[in-house]
């Protein structure tokens, strides 16, 4: 965080609105915009919060972002009167580590409950792809995708075989872009176009580079 990042952030904390106003008011334009920038890129990039990468990915998406930490991330209106839910599963990596994009997500404190309240929800997952907070893309697909579904299964049974356990969880369900990549309804919401794209050849896993080149726009 820069030092004038800093300071306005103090000020905000400790500070009356007057004060902080005030305050930027006296700043250069080019000053503001440095700040704004720094701070955009220390949100985006922020390991303990994706608030910010959910909001793009669902509104991206046409849904209306909710910020509820239990329920659903975002939905949308339909003709049918009953709201599209959505679950957006944001994943950012730097473009100097050795994590790579895959196209995937997780779903933490995971249960066969859990399981059959999201199908009977009929919502759709959005899955987006970051590096260094740049968005490459977004994909739509339904949660009752029998591939994705399947996945989920696999590993809910063999954390409980005999089914839940009161007060037990699967803490991490996951899933990557080949449990969902043939499905029928699979949706491109967002991608970087293909000589963009090509730039973050080395921080996307190859055989999902390989999908997100074909369906990439050329310009």
């Amino acid at each position: 965080m820069n030092r004038e990042v800093a300071e306005i952030v103090k000020i905000y904390a400790t500070k009356s609105d007057r004060y902080l106003n005030e305050y930027l008011l006296g700043k250069s334009k080019h000053n503001l915009m440095a700040a704004l920038i720094d701070l955009l890129t220390m949100y985006m990039n922020d390991r303990n919060s994706s608030t910010l990468r959910e909001f793009i990915t669902v509104t991206l998406a046409g849904y209306t972002h909710t910020e509820d930490k239990v329920g659903y991330n975002g939905y949308r209106l339909t003709t049918y009167g009953k709201p599209l839910k959505c679950e957006a599963k944001p994943q950012n990596v730097r473009s100097d580590g050795k994590r790579k994009l895959n196209g995937g997500g997780n779903f933490t404190d995971y249960t066969h409950e859990r399981l059959r309240r999201d199908l009977k929800e009929n919502l759709n997952v959005l899955v987006s792809g970051f590096v260094d907070g740049r968005l490459l893309y977004v994909l739509e697909f339904p949660f009752s995708c029998p591939s994705f579904v399947s996945k989920l299964k696999r590993q809910l049974e063999k954390r409980f075989p005999e089914g839940d356990i009161p007060g037990q969880f699967l803490r991490s369900a996951n899933f990557n872009y080949r449990d969902y990549v043939e499905c029928e309804n699979l949706r491109v919401v967002f991608c970087l176009p293909k000589p963009r794209l090509k730039a973050y050849r080395n921080n996307i896993v190859r055989g999902f580079y390989d999908f997100l080149l074909e369906v990439a726009p050329d310009a």
